[in-house]
């Protein structure tokens, strides 16, 4: 059987089908007449914007526009356009990219937004079912197709997924959202498939033939839960059936009275194991009834040649490049060739630098980059001898900093600077400890492994819950006055029997919780055991201990406090909790 059984797929990208529609742009321009004009309701016109990517800030006038990008694969002229997006509409002047693999761009006026889905629709751009009540982004393995480790590349899988289920009959019309993941392309859950409501890990049968095991119902926030294992095995022909019926569960049995307790999770929770399977099943048996749902067979991708040194020349590589070499670069499995990772700080990128990437992945990769769900990018087959090179032109443009993957590597939600029902400015405090951490190499360098993410609210878009060490943004008053803090988590991530979600530790105020950090590092160094790993070692350990380590920290007063205590970060007044209506379940 061939390891790349879906219709249509180019294997290398070049000339790789778009997900747009232009009836989609259309009808967005159609309902927005409509609502201006009085015809439709706002919670009517709130609910399409939203399954169209278009989602309230808590700043009057202007939507973050969120750009689905399956298993985040830009082209250049995508690059080219979101460039333009941010430089011309956007407010922050940037992209984010986001932990679901999406870019998004901020502060954008309603009179832009027609212009900005055309433009990225002109390029195979779609934001159909990037937010609202549907079946998100499909994330995939940054590597998949050049990890040493994959039993093969799950890339064509996911691409039919999505293409498949995107404007599917259920698809929009869900009880709440549902994220799918394909990886198992590193050797490990690379893509957190068991936090998803459905996961795919890449495996292979006795005989060598390529399938998945698959997962189902996992989930963060409120309720942290662990995906069942539905599939040991199974076979690749099987993955849209068993997509497309799972998702016709949920429709039928989610929750849709109280959106709270609507994620498929709460509907395990309320039927049970069994009594989950046994209607997932019913559903399963409606579809094989129906013909099931049959991929197609492409050709496995052709091998690459190594182009041969001489023909682009070569300095000597910047004293920053053996720093950088040892964190931002990976051996791929096609001899001769590098993916390197391109470290965003706070997952953002300028105009100039989507330009300056679409220039670079031309130059020395594929043609196309890749984000990923830490917030990074990668650019793939780069010859090994021009990685040096490439790093001098990255750092040219402000993207060669070393320490991907590492401590200093933050991964944190927007937060208060644009979501409406965040509580910190979490990608402030995520940006503040990067430069300080970047500042302490010495630091680092004692606890690899070890990984920080920040969300702003319980909701976990920062998947503080899934982290070695995880905050969580709170409020805590002193003396009437709010001051903004942060829960410390610590003890998350996935280890090999399944994923562990972080405990409560203690909480600090923003402005400690770099200290905190320090401490809870140096805790580690100093107790850990002969190669013990930071999730292992925070997983053992009893949470009264660290609780005990930071407990001066988390003690303040009149008397003790300072005040900037009383000023987020990232913000330059007193701080507020400001209460707004949240759009995620609208």
């Amino acid at each position: 059987m061939s390891a790349n059984p879906v219709v249509d797929f180019v294997p290398d990208g070049v000339g790789r089908p778009g997900f747009s529609e232009q009836e989609d742009v259309d009808a967005f321009v159609d309902m927005l007449e409509r609502f201006e004009k009085g015809d439709i309701t706002p919670d009517d016109w709130r609910a399409f914007r939203l399954l169209n990517g278009t989602y309230g800030q808590r700043q009057e006038g202007v939507f973050m526009i969120r750009v689905k990008i399956p298993q985040g694969i830009l082209n250049v002229a995508q690059l080219e356009a979101m460039a333009t997006i941010a430089e011309k509409w956007a407010g922050s002047g940037a992209g984010h990219v986001t932990t679901r693999q999406n870019v998004q761009l901020h502060f954008i006026k309603e009179a832009d937004a027609q212009a900005s889905l055309q433009l990225l629709s002109d390029v195979g751009l779609t934001t159909r079912e990037a937010c609202g009540n549907s079946v998100r982004n499909i994330t995939g393995c940054p590597y998949a197709g050049v990890s040493p480790h994959e039993p093969f590349d799950v890339t064509p899988y996911a691409d039919a997924t999505t293409r498949h289920l995107l404007r599917g009959a259920y698809s929009a019309a869900l009880p709440r959202k549902f994220k799918i993941a394909f990886g198992g392309c590193c050797g490990y859950d690379d893509v957190q498939a068991q936090i998803n409501d459905l996961g795919f890990l890449a495996a292979v049968d006795a005989d060598g033939n390529p399938g998945f095991k698959v997962y189902m119902g996992g989930g963060l926030a409120t309720l942290r839960r662990a995906a069942l294992l539905v599939h040991e095995f199974l076979p690749v022909t099987q993955v849209l059936e068993v997509s497309e019926a799972i998702v016709r569960t949920f429709h039928r049995i989610g929750n849709r009275k109280d959106k709270h307790k609507a994620r498929l999770k709460w509907a395990i929770q309320k039927l049970g194991t069994e009594g989950f399977l046994a209607e997932y099943r019913k559903d399963l048996e409606a579809v094989r009834a129906e013909g099931g749902r049959p991929l197609g067979v492409a050709p496995a991708p052709k091998p690459r040649a190594v182009p041969e040194p001489g023909k682009v020349g070569v300095g000597e590589p910047l004293p920053e490049f053996a720093a950088f070499a040892a964190s931002n670069v990976r051996t791929q499995k096609q001899p001769g060739f590098s993916s390197v990772i391109v470290r965003l700080t706070g997952g953002d990128i300028s105009p100039a630098q989507f330009r300056t990437l679409g220039a670079l992945v031309t130059k020395y990769g594929e043609g196309e980059l890749r984000t990923t769900n830490e917030q990074n990018l990668v650019i793939r087959f780069v010859p090994t001898w021009q990685v040096a090179e490439l790093h001098r032109e990255l750092s040219a443009a402000g993207l060669g900093q070393a320490g991907a993957m590492t401590l200093s590597d933050v991964l944190s939600c927007p937060g208060a600077s644009s979501c409406k029902i965040a509580v910190t400015n979490s990608k402030a405090i995520g940006m503040a400890l990067t430069a300080q951490l970047d500042a302490r190499p010495d630091l680092v360098a004692q606890a690899p492994g070890l990984d920080i993410k920040i969300s702003g609210c319980p909701n976990g878009c920062g998947q503080h819950y899934s982290s070695v060490i995880g905050l969580q943004g709170g409020m805590r008053k002193i003396d009437g006055k709010p001051v903004p803090q942060y829960f410390v988590y610590v003890g998350g991530g996935f280890a090999a029997d399944g994923p562990k979600f972080g405990r409560i530790a203690g909480k600090v105020p923003a402005r400690r919780a770099a200290a905190a950090i320090e401490r809870l590092v140096q805790m580690y160094a100093a107790e850990k055991q002969p190669g013990e790993t930071p999730l292992a070692f925070f997983t053992r350990i009893e949470p009264a201990k660290v609780t005990a380590r930071i407990k001066d920290l988390t003690e303040l007063d009149v008397a003790s406090a300072k005040p900037e205590d009383f000023v987020d970060l990232g913000e330059s007044k007193a701080f507020e909790i400001v209460e707004m209506e949240g759009e995620c379940a609208a």
